[in-house]
């Protein structure tokens, strides 16, 4: 009897005349394990805060935290624009305090998926946001040096690794703690630099983009040669 088991499933795609151009994040995260999130599966998380860019992609989830104060303003309009769960930086470095606390409420009011606060965040902030809101506390982690132990203790639900071309060996490090607590991890933009991240532990990758500028650039020099 034929193993059907073993066979690659065949998935029907449709894609419409003017939707037919997107985002294609690169197909070998497919095989990260994916985190569990109110029952929705996730792998894939772009990084990005354009709305251009959101809406047109295949991803599964995106990330929003970007080099500036997080503003309420920028919140609702990703999630306004977002087709797909989101993941709102809430702050953590210069933004401290109850104004993290404040901006988690209101994420979670907006039907955010998870808060993300960034690698200086105290413990006690991570204490206080699990204290107050019911969605994920995803903390960043820039380095293998950290303490992970006290990160997990405060109430971590999740990992967010970025550690440029050392975010593998970072992730490596993490599992030797924990078997079990949901990593997400940049991957790079190269399906090696993905796969060699997977295979250190992480469960779902986070992908950047190119730039706006770089993708509109490329549709311009199609139309000049016709």
């Amino acid at each position: 009897m034929e193993n059907f088991a073993k066979k690659q499933k065949y998935v029907p795609e449709i894609k419409g005349v003017l939707r037919s151009k997107y985002l294609e994040l690169p197909q070998c995260i497919a095989n990260a394990s994916g985190i569990k999130i109110f029952g929705r599966r996730i792998k894939s998380i772009l990084f990005s805060t354009d709305v251009a860019i959101i809406k047109n992609t295949n991803a599964d989830a995106v990330i929003a935290v970007y080099p500036f104060t997080p503003q309420l303003v920028i919140t609702q309009s990703i999630m306004l624009a977002s087709d797909m769960p989101v993941f709102c930086g809430v702050g953590g470095g210069l933004t401290t305090g109850d104004r993290v606390v404040n901006l988690a409420n209101h994420a979670e009011a907006q039907g955010a998926v998870g808060v993300v606060v960034n690698k200086p965040t105290p413990n006690e902030i991570i204490k206080a946001l699990k204290r107050n809101i019911d969605i994920p506390v995803v903390v960043t982690v820039v380095s293998e040096n950290e303490d992970i132990y006290a990160r997990l203790e405060a109430g971590a639900d999740i990992l967010n690794v970025s550690g440029a071309s050392r975010t593998p060996q970072i992730v490596e490090e993490i599992r030797k703690i924990s078997k079990t607590v949901p990593i997400i991890a940049t991957g790079g933009n190269k399906e090696s630099t993905i796969t060699r991240t997977i295979e250190a532990g992480a469960n779902a990758i986070t992908y950047t983009p190119p730039n706006i500028g770089d993708i509109f650039s490329e549709i311009m020099d199609r139309y000049r040669e016709g």
